[in-house]
């Protein structure tokens, strides 16, 4: 590995010092991992029947994901409006998309709910949302997160973003040498291009990726780019290999010289909504009307390929602010509002080959918390 520390993993040990501070000055009500909203009575949900939920260990890949009818499950307006922050990283990325579809389209209004999109960094947001100034963070359980609450506050995972369609080819792609091939390339020892360095979800599929190919976590050497220089550097030998996103391996999809190494497990989010104190603990009753209103959102116009719908697509393109033949030129994500059984486990495992986190891990039940999506869709556990 590198001598260098590099700047992403600085940057999680500085967002791990800010969550520890924010938590001492927070002082939780529960630091014992108790669920937040256990003891609530879960009612059937009209139009959220037996494939409203699938079971959480269920790790296959052809594992269709969890769907209620269209328009289900219905509002159930809170008596009073609340007013909402929830933060996320970028406003044009597709994955954000049900969120932008939920406000537009009037979904969280007919909760009682007045929410605001608010774009910051997740390194910002952290230790906003650990100390109760913004509400909930759409992102992931990286490395600071858990650092976070090993720090003593309560930050939990409570709904899934998407998971890759078979076809996409987001993920690890790798400039060949002469001689090689795809499946005999060797990567110990050989530069890696990433746009965020360690401690990122990203790490568990590029673990599962490297084992392949002689390489480890631990084993390559890092080097943290901007989003316009990955490719760049890839293109012109700069690194060896790239972390590539949707659509820029189109760039270099079919070219000579270049080969896909594997991107995120298919059935499997790694990311999606984080609550901390204000809908945890303050108003559980909001944090439930917005995820009703998330999963109404998925279930009614991302149910299947919605980019089978030409004006579905342009209207998309027009609310992400993003180029309609972009948008067009990747597979569509399969938005999935469900947590995969051992994934905070498998996140945590690389982290520490990374050397983002250190320590025993953090069980999986004060890390995430299905309480809120279950209820949603009307399923006892």
């Amino acid at each position: 590995m590198s001598g260098r520390t590099p700047r992403g993993y600085g940057a999680a040990l500085a967002v791990a010092a800010l969550l520890v501070s924010a938590a001492c000055s927070a002082t939780p009500k529960d630091d014992t991992g108790a669920d937040p909203a256990a003891g609530r009575t879960i009612r059937p949900v009209d139009g959220c029947g037996p494939s409203s939920w699938t079971d959480p260990a269920d790790l296959s890949a052809a594992r269709a994901p969890a769907r209620c009818a269209p328009r289900a499950p219905a509002a159930r307006p809170l008596s009073t409006t609340r007013k909402l922050t929830i933060a996320t990283g970028t406003l044009s990325a597709e994955y954000v998309a049900p969120l932008e579809v939920a406000l537009d389209k009037g979904e969280f209004k007919a909760e009682g709910l007045d929410v605001t999109l608010k774009v910051l960094p997740t390194p910002e947001a952290l230790p906003l949302l650990a100390k109760g100034d913004i509400d909930a963070l759409w992102a992931a359980p990286e490395a600071a997160v858990m650092n976070g609450i090993k720090g003593g506050f309560d930050i939990r995972w409570v709904a899934g973003n998407f998971s890759p369609d078979p076809k996409s080819k987001s993920g690890l792609w790798v400039r060949l040498k002469k001689g090689e091939t795809a499946a005999g390339v060797k990567l110990a020892g050989r530069s890696l291009g990433t746009m965020i360095g360690k401690g990122s979800v990203i790490a568990y599929p590029m673990q599962k990726a490297l084992a392949g190919h002689q390489g480890g976590l631990d084993s390559i050497r890092y080097r943290q780019l901007g989003s316009a220089d990955v490719l760049t550097a890839l293109q012109n030998g700069g690194v060896d290999s790239a972390w590539l996103l949707d659509p820029v391996w189109r760039k270099v999809d079919g070219e000579r010289g270049y080969a896909f190494l594997g991107g995120q497990p298919l059935g499997e989010p790694l990311g999606g909504m984080l609550y901390g104190r204000t809908l945890l603990r303050d108003d559980v009753d909001a944090g439930m009307a917005l995820l009703r209103a998330y999963i109404r959102t998925v279930n009614t116009y991302f149910a299947s390929d919605y980019k089978q719908n030409e004006t579905f697509v342009t209207y998309l393109a027009k609310l992400l602010k993003t180029d309609e033949s972009v948008l067009r030129s990747t597979p569509p994500l399969r938005m999935d509002w469900e947590i995969r059984k051992g994934t905070t486990n498998r996140l945590q495992s690389a982290y520490v080959t990374q050397g983002a986190t250190e320590g025993s891990a953090v069980p999986e039940p004060r890390i995430v918390d299905r309480a809120y999506y279950e209820e949603a869709v009307g399923h006892t556990p």
